[in-house]
């Protein structure tokens, strides 16, 4: 009797165990299909009409383990490193050279939905200063 009372307690420990999260597969150039700012539409690919045609040019090449290379909707290019939150509900780019204004070097995006290897949605953390200070939200799609 003690034996099924001592084997019931470690399956029952075991069953409560925490799952490790494994990495998102993420590693590939992703580029914007869709933007939004504070909640308004800015841009959708091929739509003639946007109001913010330069994420046009939105890139984010993640196809290095640790490297990123980062292009904005001004352009602009900025390397430095990635890495997922453990949890893979935030994407993390650090020390990224050259810093964006008032950032120290560091972005931040919450991860809105699952990754596929056919999307990939972002949000920011914070405010992005070279848009006016709105908080923006990407569908990306690999390039």
């Amino acid at each position: 009797m003690k034996k099924n009372l001592y084997l019931i307690a470690l399956l029952l420990l075991a069953a409560c165990q925490p799952k490790k999260v494994e990495p998102a597969d993420i590693g590939q150039i992703w580029k914007a299909t869709s933007v939004k700012e504070n909640g308004v539409v800015v841009f959708t690919e091929g739509n003639a009409g946007n109001t913010k045609p330069g994420y046009a040019r939105f890139r984010l090449d993640l196809t290095s383990k640790e490297q990123v290379r980062f292009t904005d909707v001004d352009g602009r290019t900025l390397s430095g490193q990635w890495s997922l939150s453990p949890d893979n509900n935030r994407l993390i780019l650090e020390n990224l050279s050259p810093p964006p204004t008032g950032s120290a070097g560091n972005i931040e995006f919450y991860i809105t939905d699952k990754p596929t290897q056919e999307r990939l949605l972002l949000k920011r953390t914070n405010e992005s200063r070279k848009t006016g200070n709105t908080v923006n939200e990407y569908e990306l799609v690999p390039e």
